[in-house]
């Protein structure tokens, strides 16, 4: 009966040490997923500051410039000079929205840490069956 409860208590052992193992691997995930979160947030935040910065600012430098440049050609021609502007503003659009495209498709993925580390947890589990 002894070696009965001795192995027992070693299967609730090895039971209990598993379990804490899972418990503290998951802690451990969650917090690495908590600080991600936390980072994304501020970075997301970050980047909608300067957009905004940078909407601003062009919109009034572009406002003004086209101001003084249809003021001083209003004499000479300025339907030829509303066109150009117009034309101008639009493939900056068109270049600015491919820019930004581009810039969104090559940043990482949101997480990317934490779904590599429970890519290797796996692995890890795979591997020692």
């Amino acid at each position: 009966m002894a070696s009965s409860t001795s192995t027992s208590s070693g299967f609730m052992g090895s039971l209990r040490a598993l379990g804490e193992s899972l418990l503290a691997s998951a802690q451990d995930r969650i917090e690495l997923f908590a600080l991600e979160l936390q980072e994304e947030k501020f970075r997301l935040i970050q980047t909608f500051i300067w957009i905004s910065a940078v909407i601003f600012t062009g919109m009034m430098a572009a406002a003004f410039a086209s101001l003084t440049l249809v003021y001083l050609l209003w004499q000479t021609a300025p339907l030829a000079t509303l066109l150009g502007l117009t034309v101008f503003y639009s493939l900056s659009l068109a270049a600015a929205v491919w820019r930004l495209r581009h810039h969104i498709a090559r940043q990482p993925l949101p997480f990317a840490a934490s779904l590599e580390e429970l890519g290797a947890d796996r692995s890890c589990i795979r591997n020692s069956n």
